[in-house]
């Protein structure tokens, strides 16, 4: 207990004589405040990684070890508190064996430059959303040789998490493998949308509002009316695939396009989805290098070179 309250003693002494430290001098906190939200936000992500993981169970059996060898200490249990302490060098190279596979990880992730992901920093959105809409056709397409209705509806710039209040919560990672699996028939999710939000299968078994206009082709089911609902109160893009025909269309603004092919699928939905949506900023930039590049070149034949080059960019 003496040693417990020497070791207190000390770490009080220490915070006061850096509290007035910082007094004097203000300007030391900013380091210390970012050398400590590095330090929690690391901690903050081992521990989120660790819980999906068999090492949030070791963790909480080593952080058992550690307290009863403390309260050893301090209850003068020296038999335990010796056996604990000689054992304790030891556990070190046994936490290097049972973490071997996320420490290797790690150190990968480091040799190859990907502590990006490490850190939740990943893809550009752009590369990500063009990925997706690659995994929805292809989901699309699977469905449609099946002849499983399916109601696929992606999230844009409105949100609509009224809509995907309706349904069952999934917040998974998008595969076409998921996709097809929710709308397998005779299974609980099957029936109504599923809505893809912010790069994820956010919910299935949502409810959508129908179109009920007049001019809607009666041959249409209830999927295409939700389809067209959907795209006409948010600007949210919707993919049917048929029942009875195995045929795929798209809602987009109100519109039907109806018996969409593969190519035509993944053109429609990659100009609206990642062109429409992530490339205007590129665009930008290109022409205002375009631009700098005239104001320039002094040569007359460069210049016309040049402008032919932007109206190009333009047309596209």
């Amino acid at each position: 207990m003496e040693n417990f309250l020497v070791n207190i003693n000390e770490m009080t002494d220490g915070i006061i004589t850096y509290a007035q430290d910082v007094f004097n001098n203000p300007f030391k906190i900013i380091p210390v405040i970012l050398d400590l939200a590095i330090v929690v936000y690391i901690i903050y992500k081992f521990i989120k990684s660790a819980r999906n993981s068999r090492v949030w169970q070791l963790l909480k059996g080593i952080i058992l070890i550690i307290l009863i060898t403390i309260l050893s200490d301090i209850l003068q249990f020296r038999i335990l508190n010796f056996i604990l302490t000689v054992f304790m060098p030891y556990g070190v190279i046994a936490l290097m064996i049972i973490f071997q596979p996320e420490l290797r990880r790690m150190l990968e992730q480091l040799g190859t430059n990907k502590l990006t992901k490490y850190f939740g920093m990943e893809k550009d959105m752009a590369t990500k959303a063009k990925e997706d809409v690659y995994k929805v056709v292809i989901a699309a397409e699977e469905l449609s040789k099946a002849k499983t209705g399916a109601l696929i509806v992606i999230e844009r710039d409105i949100q609509i998490n009224d809509i995907i209040g309706t349904g069952v919560s999934i917040n998974a990672e998008i595969s076409p493998q998921l996709l097809v699996n929710l709308f397998t028939p005779n299974t609980p999710l099957h029936d109504g949308a599923v809505i893809i939000s912010k790069n994820k299968i956010a919910a299935a078994a949502c409810i959508l509002p129908l179109a009920d206009d007049k001019d809607i082709a009666k041959e249409l089911g209830t999927r295409h009316r939700a389809a067209l609902g959907i795209s006409k109160e948010s600007d949210a893009i919707a993919v049917v695939v048929s029942e009875e025909t195995g045929k795929v269309s798209v809602a987009k603004d109100g519109t039907l396009i109806a018996d969409v092919r593969e190519d035509a699928l993944k053109k429609i939905l990659i100009k609206y989805i990642v062109t429409k949506r992530f490339m205007k900023n590129d665009k930008k930039k290109f022409a205002d290098i375009l631009k700098l590049k005239k104001n320039n070149v002094t040569n007359t034949t460069e210049k016309s070179d040049v402008d032919a080059e932007i109206k190009n960019d333009e047309e596209k």
